[in-house]
């Protein structure tokens, strides 16, 4: 009933909505990353993680973040500091020399 007396309240309520999703689907995306990132882990507890997360979204990720939460941040460190370890060691790399272009005596003008 105040939604309706005050719809400055209503936009706001809706405005809530809409972040709460952005937040929970950004969270969803994240722990799928963090579950296919560790290393820890093997095939079947990642797929059975995944489908708890499918089948139970909202308590699936509120289970993963205690259960998980914790050392999210240190596999996420650990996976950048090998993307940037692998980046310097192939940027660092010289060019390699323009491979010659062989000649045929037809071409020749």
């Amino acid at each position: 009933m105040l939604a309706y007396t005050y719809p400055l309240l209503d936009l706001f309520g809706t405005m809530l909505g809409f972040f709460v999703f952005i937040i929970w689907f950004w969270l969803l995306i994240i722990i799928f990353t963090d579950i296919f990132r560790s290393r820890d882990m093997g095939g079947g507890a990642k797929a059975l993680w995944v489908i708890f997360v499918i089948i139970l979204p909202f308590l699936g990720i509120l289970i993963y973040l205690i259960a998980r939460g914790g050392k999210m941040h240190e596999r996420a460190a650990e996976a950048a500091s090998r993307s940037s370890r692998r980046w310097t060691s192939t940027s660092n790399r010289p060019p390699a020399p323009p491979t010659p272009r062989p000649s045929s005596p037809s071409c020749r003008i």
